[in-house]
């Protein structure tokens, strides 16, 4: 029985595009390799922040089913690949999944489907990896089947754009390829966005993360020297958003974490490096200052309780969300882990607390997560670092009761003891 269409990897991505075709009445089928997923997804147990059961099963009484059978790749008018790109060795992305799932579509291809990757990646991926694959299945892309690159743009845990009304830009290898592509997104996404072709969509993509990497570096490196020069940065945020032209807010913090931000960006310096022999000199500038935020936070503890008499090593110190972004579980690139390390590693008797995790899956039991309410573990330790600003937490009362409160994300009210980045 032919469906509209198959997602490959129903992941943070792949489960929400699956949520909007259904509800638009198409016709959808899921493929993961994970058993796990997805034989929870069909029990009606989601895995991902956006999705909750209730609607997981309204996704289910539409008709949509999981499976880890490559038959519904074969039944699909139109095959979407979600499948994560995490960075390999030497700083350039890993292809396997991608390369895994396009294998997949390659053994399964039919004449007229449409091809689609949504899976971040470098320029040229679509037409130099994937249309090769593909085309070992005796087909020809742009004659025999479409071939498509929409990135995904995902957001977890933000109420306000989901898959519906974010726009979908979408880049063809062909121009008509781009035309189906466009017609099928156009069926339950409110805009939709022609880029010229594949490169330029991938390519968009990484300009997106790229920009906020390189301006969330920038108060970083500020958020050093304005401490040092006594000129408090948050303040400085204040006043300078108040223009109403050429000036958008970015804010400091521990460190970048996730799934884009700490990722994707490298994906373009990795491609000029390989493909044109020099540096992208912003994004490494960037990386090289984000990725010294964690040790820096660490710095800053140290300095907290020197002022006191005391060491971090053999001090109480409780962390305040490990998550990567607020309000949400996942735990994915966050800084909270190098933090975390470099305390361990100076001997900190380290303890953490997070709404959304009742285990750190980073380090297990030798982090232990303390017991709510967590103003009982506020009152201990030595030093309470807030690292992720969860809704749940009343950050003013907790900073109250601290001995010591070292504010990362700028929310707590000056008074005695509070400290900010």
């Amino acid at each position: 029985m032919a469906v509209d269409v198959t997602v490959i990897g129903l992941g943070y991505v792949g489960l929400p595009l699956v949520q909007e075709a259904t509800r638009a009445g198409l016709s959808v089928r899921g493929f993961d390799i994970s058993e796990r997923v997805v034989d929870g997804l069909n029990a009606g147990t989601s895995h991902i922040d956006d999705i909750d059961d209730d609607e997981l099963r309204e996704i289910l009484d539409a008709g949509f089913r999981a499976s880890t059978d490559e038959d519904v790749i074969r039944e699909a008018d139109v095959v979407v690949v979600c499948v994560p790109t995490p960075l390999g060795e030497g700083g350039g992305p890993d292809l396997g999944a991608v390369e895994g799932a396009v294998q997949a579509i390659a053994r399964n291809l039919t004449p007229g489907t449409l091809v689609v990757l949504e899976s971040t990646t470098y320029p040229g991926t679509t037409d130099e990896v994937v249309k090769p694959i593909l085309e070992t299945s005796g087909l020809t892309a742009g004659e025999d089947f479409h071939l498509a690159f929409s990135p995904e743009r995902i957001d977890p845990g933000n109420a306000q754009f989901g898959a519906k009304n974010t726009p979908k830009v979408v880049g063809g290898y062909t121009p008509e390829s781009g035309d189906r592509a466009a017609e099928f997104y156009g069926r339950f996404v409110d805009t939709v966005v022609r880029a010229k072709g594949t490169r330029e969509a991938e390519t968009a993509k990484l300009l997106e993360n790229t920009y906020r990497h390189i301006n969330i570096a920038l108060v970083n490196e500020m958020a050093r020297f304005c401490h040092d020069l006594g000129i408090d940065l948050w303040d400085v945020i204040e006043a300078a958003k108040t223009k109403p032209f050429g000036f958008q807010a970015f804010y400091p913090g521990p460190g970048v974490g996730g799934h884009c931000i700490p990722i994707d960006p490298n994906y373009l310096s990795y491609n000029v490096r390989a493909k044109l022999g020099y540096p992208f000199r912003f994004v490494e500038l960037a990386q090289e200052i984000n990725s010294t935020m964690p040790g820096y936070v660490v710095s800053r503890a140290q300095d907290i309780l020197n002022e006191d008499g005391k060491a971090l090593r053999g001090a109480k110190v409780l962390l305040l969300g490990i998550t990567y972004k607020p309000n949400i579980a996942d735990q994915r690139e966050s800084p909270s882990v190098p933090v975390a390390r470099h305390m361990l590693d100076k001997g900190a008797d380290l303890v953490f607390h997070d709404p959304h995790a009742q285990t750190w899956a980073a380090f297990g039991d030798r982090v232990p997560r303390v017991a709510d309410p967590v103003e009982d573990a506020v009152a201990d330790a030595d030093l309470v670092v807030l690292l992720q600003h969860h809704r749940a937490y009343d950050v003013d009362a907790l900073a109250a009761r601290a001995h010591r409160f070292f504010d990362t994300r700028g929310v707590a009210a000056d008074g005695d003891g509070v400290h900010r980045l």
